[in-house]
């Protein structure tokens, strides 16, 4: 019997990925089932087990291809040691990339309110978000190498409030459409400058 690729593979997992995608944006995180995914992903049931065991191990999925990328970009933009109004602006370019059609972030609400009540996806939320706030404490690390904090600042302090513009961003435009990014920003200037 003939070996399937790893390019055959990956092709596949994606296509269930893409499938739950679809399936989470038209239905909802709560409301899909296995059986939806399956029939979306036009495979068997026993091919989709092949690759996920579980609705909470395609979450994880998602949340891990979505984190990753932007995980990319912070250390990209902590590369170019940015002020931190400039930072935080060019972090929230990969949350904008994320709000258009075909972005994840309609996904992402649906996790965070899911995680409220799912220990499964409180958990894989809870991973994912140490992560990205621990990439951005990066930025703010070499806000204090270079003078625009005090020596001394809590880093961890400052960290945890910087982290909040990102998804207290992406929240705001999720459910009120605004504030757009350049007003934002000018606000995140306001604060930051004081």
């Amino acid at each position: 019997m003939p070996r399937v690729s790893e390019e055959h593979l990956n092709a596949r997992r994606q296509q269930i990925l893409e499938a739950a995608r679809a399936c989470f944006v038209t239905k909802g995180l709560h409301n899909t089932s296995m059986q939806d995914l399956i029939k979306e992903a036009g495979l068997s049931v026993g091919a989709v087990y092949r690759y996920f065991k579980s609705k909470d191990e395609i979450i994880a999925a998602i949340a891990e291809t979505v984190t990753s990328g932007i995980l990319q970009h912070i250390h990209a933009v902590a590369a170019r040691r940015l002020p931190l109004a400039e930072s935080m602006e060019a972090v929230l370019e990969a949350i904008e990339a994320q709000m258009g059609p075909g972005g994840t972030l309609p996904i992402a609400l649906q996790v965070w309110a899911e995680a409220s009540i799912d220990p499964a996806i409180a958990a894989i939320a809870h991973e994912r978000y140490t992560t990205l706030r621990k990439a951005l404490q990066v930025l703010v690390e070499h806000a204090v190498e270079s003078g625009e904090l005090p020596a001394g600042t809590d880093v961890e302090a400052v960290t945890s409030a910087y982290y909040s513009f990102v998804p207290g961003y992406a929240l705001q435009r999720l459910l009120t459409g605004g504030p757009d990014k350049e007003i934002y920003m000018r606000g995140i200037r306001e604060l930051i400058n004081r």
